[in-house]
């Protein structure tokens, strides 16, 4: 009895020993590894760089006063689209006492130039009249009279110029009437009614009454990073994405590259301008954000595959993929690269279309009774 209990606990024993070497075995076996394949395809690979910037008319003119006061009117707002020779503002002329004070005493010097001349001439008259002198004389004294006449009438006309902005023998308003100068549509009126406005000069600008630019004429102005510009010519066509017009795309070319880099935040970038077309059923704002995609190089329908496919030997440095030749059985096949825009290559040689080549995502079969 006893002996029969003995091997039943030893035969269990050893089956669950056995069992459990079996578990174990089961456990360490890896589940075969299944590779997916992609083939090549015929496709055009555009290698591009993007420069950030924004869109801003070719030429814009700022509008100044001529002569210095207040601002009386205005009669234009920013995006009226205006022609040359239109009224922008008009000018109360405010003079100062120096200026005043100084043309007053101008045309009371040139009075009593005047008033002597004027008697001189007269006497040197009565002379030449009873031959007493030349008629040479005569001439002379009739040219400084004349010559101090037109002195005393400058002085005036200065005067009132001074004091009202205009005079006689000129248009009314002459001065105090900015006007366009140019044809196109009105960007912005930076003053007001009441301001007080000075023309330019040597040491002043002069206060700008509005900016004025044709927007059918617009650029891009961006800027390219130092590792690009090399890349890039003038003449190169570019494709402008504007971020307010998402569903649109402009091309342009691009006509100016700086000669000069300028250092922003560690790394050196350099200005570009392309000119943008736009259609007449367009309205492009200035200083609306743009980026612009310039075509460094271009391939038209060649051989590809995806980046990811691609292998590159630890030794001799060379890129190569796997082709399958059999079920899960792959063949080594160095391939010749062309451009690429950073997912898809171009391949030149190595490989047909009809090829395929392993995915080195692997796939892992899942066990059909597991949930």
């Amino acid at each position: 009895m006893k002996k029969s209990k003995t091997i039943l606990i030893l035969s269990i024993i050893v089956i669950a020993f056995v069992l459990a070497l079996g578990y174990l075995w089961r456990r360490d076996q890896k589940k075969p590894v299944v590779f997916n394949t992609k083939k090549a395809s015929i496709q055009t690979v555009v290698l591009s760089t993007v420069a950030s910037g924004k869109i801003t008319p070719k030429e814009e003119v700022v509008i100044r006063p001529n002569i210095p006061g207040i601002i009386d009117e205005i009669y234009v707002e920013a995006g009226d689209t205006i022609t040359a020779g239109d009224p922008i503002a008009k000018i109360k002329v405010i003079p100062t006492i120096n200026n005043l004070q100084s043309s007053a005493n101008s045309v009371s010097s040139a009075k009593i130039d005047l008033d002597t001349e004027q008697k001189i001439f007269d006497r040197q008259k009565l002379l030449f009249d009873k031959g007493v002198i030349s008629i040479n004389d005569f001439d002379k004294s009739k040219a400084t009279y004349q010559q101090a006449k037109q002195r005393w009438i400058s002085a005036t006309e200065n005067y009132e110029i001074i004091k009202t902005g205009t005079t006689k023998g000129f248009k009314n308003l002459a001065n105090t009437l900015v006007r366009a100068t140019v044809s196109g549509v009105v960007l912005q009126v930076p003053v007001e009614e009441g301001v007080q406005v000075i023309p330019s000069n040597n040491f002043n600008a002069g206060t700008e009454l509005a900016t004025i630019a044709d927007v059918r004429k617009m650029i891009f102005k961006g800027t390219v990073d130092e590792s690009e510009v090399g890349k890039i010519k003038e003449g190169m066509p570019i494709t402008i994405k504007i971020g307010a017009l998402p569903d649109l795309k402009f091309e342009a070319i691009l006509d100016y590259i700086s000669p000069k880099g300028v250092e922003e935040n560690g790394a050196v970038q350099f200005d570009i301008e392309a000119a943008v077309k736009i259609s007449k059923n367009t309205v492009v704002r200035s200083g609306l954000s743009a980026n612009a995609s310039i075509i460094l190089d271009k391939a038209v329908d060649v051989l590809t595959i995806n980046e990811s496919l691609l292998q590159y030997d630890k030794e001799t440095k060379k890129t190569y993929v796997e082709v399958l030749v059999d079920e899960q059985d792959f063949e080594r096949k160095d391939v010749v690269l062309g451009i690429s825009d950073g997912i898809t290559v171009e391949v030149k040689e190595g490989i047909t279309k009809e090829d395929k080549v392993k995915d080195w995502n692997a796939v892992v079969p899942q066990n059909k009774n597991k949930k």
